[in-house]
This record gives structure tokens, C-alpha cells and sequence, in this order.
């Protein structure tokens, strides 16, 4: 994901803000990590420049 665009994410359950917790990057995105909302303390996945922004109970688990 762009890291430009955390600036206007937010939590989808609480509408917080969202800190990113990156395992990999560039200086213009975030390959992989998650973006962390400290309100609801929920973890988003990022994997393959891609934030899954589905709240827990509706993510798929492989």
C-alpha cells in the first residue's frame, strides 16, 4: 500500500486512526506488516502492498 494513503485510512469498526506497523518497505510503500487501530486494538494484515481492512470476525483463514 501507498504510504500516502494512511493519512486518510481509518479504522472500518471504530473510525480510528491507524498506525502502521511495516515488516517490509520502500520509501514510498509498505510491502508487508499491518496497520494497527490502538481504540479497538485490532491488527489489519498488509501482504503484497495490499491492507485487508475486513474486521476480524469476516477475514477468510487459510
Amino acid at each position: 500500500m501507498k504510504k500516502e494513503t494512511l493519512s486518510i485510512m481509518v479504522c472500518p469498526v471504530c473510525r480510528g486512526t491507524l498506525a502502521a506497523k511495516p515488516k517490509e518497505e520502500t520509501d514510498f510503500e509498505i510491502i508487508s506488516g499491518n496497520l494497527y487501530c490502538s481504540a479497538c486494538d485490532i491488527y489489519y494484515p498488509i501482504e503484497d502492498k495490499i491492507a485487508n481492512m475486513l474486521p476480524p470476525e469476516l477475514r477468510d483463514e487459510f
